[in-house]
């Protein structure tokens, strides 16, 4: 029996020791700094309790579906072309709805034919309608497909910010989508103060794009329309912008391009800040392969022809193509230090698929933090004692035992968040005072029941075995309720909720290990060494 009391004795020592060194590692020294810089590290601080940036985002998925219909516009006229099958023009004809698409101008005779290329080609993603007496068709993005668009938008706009956040260095940071909006997305990044590089660094579309120049510079939108016979085609844009064609280098001119892109910004391989010959700063980049091919085929195609270099939506260079261009090239401009690492930024970690609005967005003070950590561990510590004290007056010698599985849960705890990195919220703090009372719980539900086994006049070995045994199921009961409940925040909450979720749900495990395993250790170590007749401390 001894031996057996030893070897769980030693397991829980050892326990002790293992999430004693998650809390903190192994110190450089002893000393009280050099333990809490230990502690630090393994534990990290979340946004409220440490300060930085808070930010919800407006995903603009409208502009995901617009790109991805302009795409279908030039598929649609490839697809035409190489069928045989003559229109007058393939575009979009109402701003307001981006999923619509018109084909106007077939031959009555070949209606069919127009038809069939169209259903075979695109039915899965697109509804086709028309081919009456006007000779135009209609094809509309279907209702399934925007909304798994949109979707995918968001996602994809999630995992490129959480890209560009990488390039900051922030530990821990939040970037995920927001439940209480549609397309919102929570960004949250503790110790970082300067509000204003992360909103340029997160929301700068800096989608670089190569366009065919169908005509410019011009000095206004009107002359611009002139030029193309006073109505813009569907194929075709007006861009603003300055570029090498334009007079003076910060002259706002107006472009006609052609609307669809040769390359843009997700088909970049990667992006360095640089300087020329002339010592100016650049961006030197590589497509990826299939690009460079693409590329190629532009290049060498349309020598002597003119190709403008887009930047967020405006015209950064207007260059003469002299020879094919495969794969790399340079981006040349008045650029600063910060805007050239900013756009190898943007190019690295490729461009958003939508433009961003900002709903809220604040900076949380290091005060602010400071204060809450010495108020919720202040809150805490007095919690623990005060609690530690009420169970040794109430409990007398039990209330020892009580108080060395508290001391235990708390470090089980803490080991577990350093083990597993996890994030410590002020309602982390309040999860960890919530389970201090779940534990003494856990505690009185035995205790009592010890307590009735011995006014009913059993020896104390008994009296134990019975209080634990009666005890067991209510305490599992309570426990796994409130851990489905810790589940349901997790799964549905955000940010600070699900900090309070995750302490909750270790807490309340490790608690499961303390209040039932190890007091009953304790509890038979104290059995073995009552004289005979001598009752339990309770």
């Amino acid at each position: 029996m001894n031996k057996k009391l030893n070897q769980k004795i030693a397991l829980i020592i050892a326990f002790l020791v293992v999430f004693i060194y998650g809390i903190i590692g192994v110190p450089s020294g002893f000393t009280g700094k050099a333990l809490t810089d230990s502690l630090t590290k393994r534990i990290h601080l979340g946004l409220d309790l440490r300060g930085g940036v808070h930010l919800i985002l407006q995903v603009v998925v409208a502009e995901a579906v617009n790109a991805e219909t302009d795409n279908t516009v030039a598929r649609i006229q490839g697809e035409l072309k190489t069928a045989k099958l003559s229109f007058s023009q393939v575009y979009k004809p109402d701003p307001a709805r981006p999923d619509v698409i018109k084909v106007e101008g077939t031959d009555p005779s070949k209606s069919s034919a127009v038809h069939s290329t169209l259903d075979t080609k695109y039915s899965n993603e697109y509804d086709v309608s028309g081919g009456g007496s006007d000779n135009s068709f209609t094809v509309t993005m279907k209702p399934n497909i925007v909304k798994a668009l949109d979707e995918k938008t968001v996602q994809q706009a999630i995992e490129t910010i959480r890209d560009r956040v990488d390039t900051l260095g922030v530990s821990e940071p939040v970037i995920q989508a927001y439940g209480l909006g549609d397309n919102q997305i929570l960004v949250e990044l503790p110790g970082i103060s300067d509000l204003d590089r992360v909103k340029s660094l997160i929301q700068d579309t800096s989608r670089l794009e190569i366009h065919a120049v169908v005509g410019g510079p011009f000095q206004d939108e009107q002359a611009a329309l002139a030029s193309v016979g006073g109505t813009l085609p569907g194929d075709q844009e007006m861009v603003h912008g300055s570029g090498a064609l334009a007079s003076g280098s910060d002259a706002d001119s107006v472009f006609v391009l052609q609307r669809v892109s040769v390359v843009a910004g997700s088909e970049f391989r990667s992006a360095d800040p640089g300087t020329d010959q002339n010592g100016r700063r650049n961006v030197r980049f590589t497509l990826t392969n299939d690009a460079g091919d693409k590329f190629y085929e532009y290049t060498s195609a349309n020598v002597g022809k003119s190709m403008a270099v887009v930047l967020g939506g405006r015209v950064r260079e207007v260059a003469n193509i002299k020879s094919a261009i495969r794969d790399s090239g340079e981006i040349e401009g008045s650029f600063s230090e910060n805007e050239v690492e900013t756009l190898s930024k943007m190019l690295r970690t490729g461009a958003l698929p939508a433009s961003l609005n900002y709903l809220e967005d604040r900076t949380v003070g290091a005060s602010l933090g400071a204060d809450s950590i010495k108020q919720g561990v202040t809150a805490a510590v007095v919690g623990v004692l005060v609690v530690m004290v009420f169970m040794l007056i109430y409990y007398r010698g039990s209330g020892i035992n009580a108080d060395l599985a508290l001391f235990l849960n708390l470090v089980i705890l803490l080991g577990f968040m350093g083990f597993t990195g996890s994030t410590l919220t002020l309602p982390g703090i309040a999860g960890v005072i919530l389970t201090i009372g779940m534990g003494v719980d856990s505690n009185v539900l035995i205790f009592e029941r010890i307590r009735e086994e011995v006014r009913a006049g059993k020896a104390p070995s008994a009296a134990v075995d019975q209080g634990f045994a009666h005890a067991w199921v209510t305490i599992v009961d309570t426990h796994v309720t409130t851990i489905v409940s810790a589940a349901i925040l997790f799964l549905f909450g955000s940010g600070p909720v699900k900090g309070f979720a995750v302490t909750l749900t270790f807490g309340l495990a490790a608690n499961l290990f303390t209040a039932v395993y190890v007091s009953r250790v304790i509890f038979d170590a104290h059995v073995n060494k009552l004289k005979p007749g001598e009752l339990v401390s309770i």
